[in-house]
């Protein structure tokens, strides 16, 4: 609606402003002529992407390990308090120099938080008014605390917690969920989770996108050869023994994207970035490639299964070491599938699966 205003004889211009409704934001005028902004529409949910983040800079290497190293649910050893902290320190300030010259090797920092916050982005966008979105890390800026408060001090009534893990694991999936019911519960907002979705037809659909895409890049006569190591983050056996659902659901997904690729695709699973000494989930991805080699496969692509974003196992373990143990063992051709990342497809799966777990807890 426009209101003019009306010059009256020798008084001053006058500029009036007349709405219709009860809710007004605000206007500007613009010499006689007031047009109406519409009114912002406040957040209600407070939608927080969980992970585990990662160092955004090189000076950062060593506080972000101290941080993992703190974390009982990854690192579990009967220590507690100061004396767990002394270890976190003392094995972070060995392995620093280390890992620093890794990420000096992939830009200097980690992507994930640039990466997540544009996933955060497209979800807020599929979701669309009402929501917004945060991104939460349990081990580097923004911690779950931060992205908690600033949620509520943005108008958010409620959370969702949307676990970054597709597959519901005990050593990251539930720390991150440690850490946001905790900080929930004492700010007194509602949380509803999305913990796990192994199996979720459109997640199954993006992870298949990215491996179709991996297999493009091959010749059309040969994609049919190409194996497809679907390659996960490992675990000690013992986790799965207490019955950790993990491997069971990496597998599911593996079976998913199995069933969207081309039939009799050759294909196999393994896993990566197994440290200390006790035993892991096997075949390692580092020995399952050599493997490959002496069974005669020449062609390989790799694709992150259980990543939903670049980061150090992707951009460094799977494109930089792992490649250089596949030619050593003799693959002649050696690719990597990209991780999900900003996908919108990606994008709309979360969606659903947000709508899906508050209808639940309606």
């Amino acid at each position: 609606m426009r209101v003019r205003a009306r010059r009256a004889s020798r008084r001053p211009l006058r500029r009036r402003c007349a709405f219709h409704g009860a809710d007004v934001a605000g206007c500007v005028v613009e010499r006689a002529v007031v047009p109406l902004r519409p009114p912002a529409v406040a957040p209600r949910t407070g939608v927080l992407l969980l992970n585990l983040g990662g160092p955004d800079s090189l000076e950062a290497v060593e506080p972000f390990l101290v941080n993992l190293f703190s974390d009982p649910f990854l690192i579990r050893l009967p220590l507690r308090g100061w004396l767990r902290r002394k270890f976190a320190q003392w094995v972070a300030r060995k392995r620093a120099p280390h890992v620093r010259q890794l990420y000096s090797e992939i830009g200097g920092r980690s992507p994930i938080e640039p990466i997540t916050r544009k996933q955060g982005e497209r979800l807020q966008a599929e979701l669309g008014a009402g929501y917004r979105c945060y991104v939460a890390f349990s081990a580097w800026t923004p911690y779950i605390r931060e992205a908690v408060e600033r949620a509520q001090a943005d108008g958010c009534a409620r959370l969702v917690g949307v676990s970054l893990f597709p597959q519901w694991c005990s050593a990251t999936t539930a720390s991150v969920l440690h850490d946001l019911r905790a900080e929930a519960a004492r700010r007194g907002l509602p949380l509803v989770e999305v913990d796990r979705y192994p199996e979720d037809p459109t997640y199954l659909d993006a992870l298949a996108s990215t491996v179709q895409e991996g297999l493009a890049r091959f010749e059309a006569g040969e994609r049919a050869q190409v194996h497809v190591l679907f390659s996960a983050h490992g675990v000690p056996v013992s986790i799965i023994k207490k019955g950790d659902p993990y491997e069971r659901e990496v597998r599911a997904t593996v079976q998913g994207v199995l069933a969207r690729l081309p039939p009799g695709q050759p294909w196999s699973l393994s896993w990566q970035s197994k440290v200390g000494p006790v035993k892991w989930l096997e075949p390692a991805t580092a020995e399952h490639l050599p493997a490959l080699a002496a069974r005669g496969v020449s062609r390989v692509l790799v694709v992150p299964v259980a990543f939903v974003s670049d980061h150090i196992e992707t951009l460094h373990e799977q494109r930089i070491l792992l490649r250089g143990i596949a030619e050593r063992a003799g693959i002649a051709r050696y690719e990597v599938a990209n991780a999900l990342n900003d996908s919108p497809v990606y994008a709309r799966a979360l969606a659903g699966l947000v709508r899906a777990a508050e209808t639940r807890a309606a």
